[in-house]
């Protein structure tokens, strides 16, 4: 019997000797693939069988790293900010390499010829969520299947790296460093938020390296809350560890905790970031239209693909707003590149991933990454009008030009609507509604936070965390998505909170603060005992990052907020238990035992009442009538509510039976809902 490395060293030579005699393809500029087997294996999944009755059978896993390598004077790459100033081989052109991994079927024809990409986030792998599996960048036991949706449905699993910025357990790309023509370092404004919720931390390290270690040509901030006007430190109260490194001093003086920083120096060696925009289409063309590579070693995949769709959570959405934007999903054949794109909490925001010093990792919410060119005008994707500057844009106008659009779901918590600005994805800048782009549906979940929280844990927020999961209504998007993609089935209409239907509410500015806040009477927002509502949402400024941004160039780093034009932002109202009444409504908001929401506030000592960031809140309703009266909390009982046990699994019943019939639940994800009501003890 063949080990798994073996059975990959046998699989390459036999496809070798198939192709030999073919001239080499120069496929998108993957010049070669290079696997390796011992981090391969087959089976995976300890040889667990996937599909209705075995019928895709067992799937193996292709680890390694592709090469390839950027034309310069491309039109589709000469979008990439510095690019003309990276090292060039001898052909002319930038080179990369990136981590690869394929999730397929060990016979691909038993397998639905539709390939996911798993467009990782920060180098982590996303795509297991939606199997309900535990994350894992090496998924290898059966448990990494968890319940084996994807793999039931017999799709490919596909991942590269992208991120400079990735952990180095994750998916990994190599990009150059940009110089002078002269070979010298490129220097540059660069700009630091530092936040540290721990009392211990001593050290802190810069995304690029500094010019100069002359404290006097840096600053450095502190302030004890957001709306804290900031307090220099002086340059004797802090010190340089080496280029790369930050400390207080007397060395070994923690940061104080909870205390927002801010350090704004000379970098040098800006990495060419958007590269890996590039590589990520030249790898998923690769694969799909590819017989092999430059040297003659395989496509794994090479005759399969028919479809191809994205999954992303969070960070690598926002990139994905900007892989469109830019051009991405047009190939160096002018082929679409992704047909369907799911993403969840994206918001309307790119990554800054194509600007000079660019910092893929950092991401805005109420009391983090302030004053990065993450959320910058167009955030929609059809054409719009900016008020504030004059300017029209829209994120679907390259890929319309080339007819290579992909077709879209954009999926968000509501914590992106209340730290993210997400009401900018569907409204012009003005707050007034737009209709949905001929390929672009909206979807608010309603009444979830960022992650999926645990009931029982309070972490650095004053209330007990969200547990709602988006995970099974994502399952039915996916469907609806492959449907629409692949026979033109209509997909479920967008929900989302509209001015229209007066499910939106607007956030009050607040004028140099980088927070505007919903009343509460026009939230609709009940006074639950315990519980402090601020109506704290992250304000969305057209900032002034200086006259060259649209170069990827930015000369006012940070930008100032004073004087700055803020866009209108909305959420979702609320219903009497405070639950949103637009979206998508779970089975948890729509037949609810507690309140939930996208937002929370962080608890004393660390920035008391001020945004707790991603997380959400979970309050629960009182049993009893006599309970909840002797609270003062406005909201029903269970026992008022459902009477019985049965009568909430009743109330269960037909929320899920409704998302069903409306295609944003799955069968056994309606019925797996009936069951945990069932087994739950509630009015027990």
């Amino acid at each position: 019997m063949q080990t798994p490395a073996l059975r990959f060293r046998a699989l390459g030579i036999a496809l070798m000797v198939v192709l030999i005699g073919l001239p080499a393809v120069a496929a998108a500029h993957i010049t070669r693939i290079v696997i390796d087997p011992a981090q391969s294996q087959s089976p995976v999944f300890e040889g667990r069988v996937f599909g209705p009755n075995g019928s895709v059978g067992p799937y193996e896993k292709i680890r390694g790293r592709a090469h390839g390598e950027l034309d310069p004077e491309d039109r589709r790459n000469a979008v990439i900010t510095d690019l003309k100033l990276a090292p060039r081989n001898a052909r002319g052109k930038v080179e990369y390499s990136m981590d690869i991994m394929i999730l397929k079927p060990i016979d691909l024809r038993r397998g639905n010829h539709k390939l996911i990409l798993d467009f990782n986030n920060r180098g982590d792998l996303r795509v297991a969520a939606l199997n309900d599996a535990p994350a894992s960048n090496n998924p290898t036991t059966a448990a990494h299947a968890g319940n084996g949706f994807v793999m039931d449905l017999g799709y490919t699993i596909v991942a590269n790296g992208w991120d400079f910025g990735a952990t180095k357990e994750g998916f990994t790309i190599s990009v150059p460093i940009a110089r002078n023509p002269n070979g010298s370092s490129i220097t540059g404004p660069s700009y630091e938020y530092i936040n540290f919720d721990d009392a211990k931390s001593v050290r802190y390290e810069l995304t690029y390296p500094a010019a100069t270690l002359d404290t006097s040509k840096a600053t450095l901030t502190v302030r004890a809350r957001l709306d804290d006007p900031p307090t220099p430190v002086p340059a004797s109260g802090w010190e340089y560890v080496d280029e790369r490194t930050i400390r207080l001093v007397p060395a070994g003086t923690p940061f104080k905790q909870s205390h927002i920083y801010e350090f704004a120096y000379t970098a040098k060696d800006p990495i060419v970031a958007a590269a890996g925009l590039a590589a990520t289409r030249d790898f998923v063309s690769f694969l799909r239209h590819a017989k092999a590579d430059e040297a003659g070693n395989p496509n794994p995949l090479a005759g399969d693909v028919r479809y191809t769709f994205s999954f992303s959570i969070s960070q690598p959405s926002r990139t994905l707003n900007d892989f469109v934007a830019f051009g991405f999903n047009q190939d160096e054949r002018g082929a679409r590149v992704i047909d369907g794109m799911l993403k969840w909490t994206g918001a309307g925001n790119g990554d800054q991933i194509n600007y000079r010093f660019a910092q893929t990792g950092r991401t805005e919410r109420n009391r983090q990454n302030h004053l990065y060119p993450e959320g910058v005008f167009p955030f929609t994707y059809q054409m719009v009008t900016d008020h504030l500057s004059g300017t029209r844009g829209g994120r679907l106008t390259r890929c319309t030009d080339t007819n290579t659009c992909p077709r879209i779901f954009n999926a968000n918590s509501a914590n992106e609507y209340w730290v993210k600005a997400g009401s900018l994805l569907h409204t012009d800048t003005r707050g007034n509604d737009l209709p949905d782009p001929e390929n672009v549906r909206y979807y608010l979940i309603s009444g979830l936070s960022h992650g999926v929280g645990n009931v029982t844990s309070k972490g650095i927020c004053q209330q007990f965390l969200n547990p709602t999961s988006p995970f099974p209504a994502l399952r039915a998007l996916l469907m609806a998505l492959d449907g629409w993609v692949t026979a033109g089935t209509p997909p479920p209409p967008s929900q989302v909170p509209r001015r229209a239907d007066n499910t939106a509410v607007m956030a009050v500015p607040r004028p140099g603060h980088q927070t505007a806040v919903v009343p509460q009477e026009k939230l609709g927002w009940p006074t639950i005992p315990g519980v402090t509502y601020t109506g704290l949402v992250t304000a969305r400024y057209h900032l002034d990052f200086g006259p060259r941004l649209d170069e990827g160039l930015i000369t006012k780093y940070p930008p100032s907020l004073a004087g700055r034009p803020a866009y209108p932002i909305f959420v979702s109202k609320v219903d009497a238990d405070g639950n949103e009444v637009a979206g998508i409504r779970m089975p948890p908001v729509e037949a609810p035992i507690a309140t939930t929401t996208g937002w929370a506030l962080r608890r004393a000592g660390l920035g008391e009442n001020e945004g707790c960031e991603a997380s959400g809140q979970h309050i629960a309703f009182a049993k009893t009538k006599a309970e909840r009266m002797a609270a003062g909390d406005p909201r029903l009982s269970l026992e008022e509510r459902y009477k019985t046990h049965e009568g909430y699994v009743a109330a269960v019943r037909r929320a899920a039976e409704k998302l069903r019939q409306q295609r944003l639940l799955l069968p056994a994800d309606a019925e797996r809902y009936v069951q945990q009501a069932q087994a739950s003890n509630v009015l027990r």
